[in-house]
């Protein structure tokens, strides 16, 4: 499997400098649980410094945070769940699952994520889709749309599909389904039923709680105006590439929050 070609990033769609509010990237962002309520707000953290507008939809206990939290939200609208449908049809891409609730989530009031990620899903199967964490561990993967990007680590892989999450496996379901995988790990793999490649990078700092969230984050971010295997394979190099920059400055001792911060100055210095 070849390696990532840095030169790929050049491809990546740049806002042209008279372009008006809107049109650089709408994301939708569905995520969060009473439990896992950071989980929703990294990729959010993400994803207001790269797109034009945001759509964020949470609990209300999340929503809550972010509606008071106007220093870092200012270009985004709070989306009830209940409205969701309104502002998807708008939105580039939709980011749904990190932080949702798996099986036991209904119990402390969240909702069904298993019914949620797959209803839209299947209602709506021609947007482009990043589908992350509790959508991962609870959906059929036969309901997965071929505009999709999936991004597991390795456990969530095995639990989709019930296979081991080898290279050749992670290609072969990338063929079987028509999707982009994007499989976490020491060296990503990034796949669709064409091609491959992997990327090597990143430090022990980027297994703490909450990378995985930053990830799914900047891959949609980047899926709004970009082709799905461009945008999951550069979204894997520049976030190792943020945790190795954050590892010459604060060794192996930062968070996910250090991470999603740090990604815009590597967007900057790579990409500009």
């Amino acid at each position: 499997m070849e390696e990532f070609n840095k030169n790929d990033l050049k491809k990546l769609y740049v806002p042209s400098p008279d372009s008006h509010k809107g049109e650089n990237g709408k994301l939708m962002i569905i995520a969060g649980s009473i439990l896992f309520h950071a989980a929703s707000l990294w990729p959010l953290t993400v994803a207001s410094r790269i797109v034009d507008m945001v759509f964020y939809s949470s609990i209300l206990t999340n929503n809550k945070i972010v509606q008071n939290d106007k220093d870092s939200f200012r270009n985004g609208i709070i989306v009830p769940r209940l409205d969701i449908e309104k502002y998807l049809k708008e939105a580039d891409c939709i980011l749904i699952g990190p932080g949702l609730p798996r099986e036991d989530g209904i119990e402390r009031g969240d909702d069904d994520t298993r019914n949620l990620t797959q209803n839209l899903l299947q209602k709506y199967p021609s947007k482009k889709w990043v589908i992350d964490g509790g959508s991962l561990q609870v959906i059929d993967p036969q309901v997965l749309p071929k505009t999709a990007i999936i991004t597991p680590h390795k456990k969530e892989f095995e639990i989709l599909f019930n296979l081991d999450s080898t290279p050749q496996n992670c290609r072969e379901m990338a063929k079987k389904y028509g999707i982009t995988i994007l499989l976490k790990g020491e060296a990503d793999i990034v796949t669709n039923k064409i091609q491959s490649v992997i990327i090597k990078g990143g430090n022990a700092g980027m297994t703490k709680g909450g990378t995985g969230d930053v990830l799914a984050g900047l891959t949609a971010s980047l899926y709004c105006k970009n082709d799905a295997f461009l945008s999951a394979s550069c979204a894997s190099y520049i976030n190792k590439k943020a945790g190795g920059a954050l590892y010459k400055t604060m060794g192996l001792y930062y968070n996910a929050s250090d991470l999603a911060n740090e990604i815009p100055k590597v967007m900057k210095e790579l990409i500009l």
